[in-house]
């Protein structure tokens, strides 16, 4: 079948069970006032290296974006599977200003390059200073909806019991990864393989 917005011919639109699973930028960020706001964004990836950076996309300038803007920081928490109802509790449309760290019942920990704090029961998170927020606008020219914000990574937290002879255990943390509906996967260990990739192909 073909799906389109005119045509459609399903209930959902799948766009967002074929680009999955994605990964879950969990941002924890501060405003100029030191207040603090974590929200989870299934449309989050790394886009750079060399510099190392990472973009997390918000439907409508909410309080995780404004306050990355503010303080020029934010922080990408792992969401992982043991985590993954207090990160959805964090999802709630709180009032600004109002705690989710208190909310989720989750610790705020401090960072070590960056204002906002991490989520301590986290086994892994970036900080990033924030480069700079794109708006998303559509083809038609009506006003942007959604808006690409950009971080400079200048410091990763990884907890040391995930670290194996110089490498990260990524499965072992068992990260969850965002699907389509209300559907999410979780990484595991043995599920992950290798591939060497051809001569001269680069990173």
């Amino acid at each position: 079948m073909h799906y389109d917005s005119e045509t459609r011919g399903l209930p959902h639109n799948p766009f967002k069970a074929l680009v999955a699973p994605r990964p879950i930028g969990w941002i924890s960020a501060m405003n100029r006032a030191g207040q603090v706001n974590l929200a989870p964004y299934s449309y989050f990836n790394a886009v750079a290296a060399d510099p190392d950076m990472v973009m997390f996309s918000s439907s409508g300038r909410k309080d995780a974006m404004t306050f990355a803007e503010e303080g020029g920081e934010f922080v990408c928490n792992l969401a992982t599977h043991a985590l993954r109802d207090a990160m959805n509790a964090t999802s709630a449309p709180l009032p600004r200003g109002q705690s989710e760290f208190e909310a989720a019942g989750l610790t705020p920990v401090p960072s070590r390059k960056v204002r906002p704090p991490r989520v301590g029961e986290s086994p892994a998170a970036i900080e990033c200073k924030w480069v700079r927020t794109v708006p998303l606008q559509p083809l038609d020219g009506s006003d942007a909806s959604h808006f690409l914000v950009i971080g400079q990574v200048v410091s990763i937290y990884i907890d040391d019991a995930f670290i194996r002879d110089g490498l990260v255990e990524t499965g072992a943390m068992r990260p969850i990864l965002r699907g389509g509906y209300f559907d999410y996967f979780t990484a595991e260990p043995e599920t992950r393989f290798s591939l060497k990739r051809p001569a001269g192909a680069g990173q």
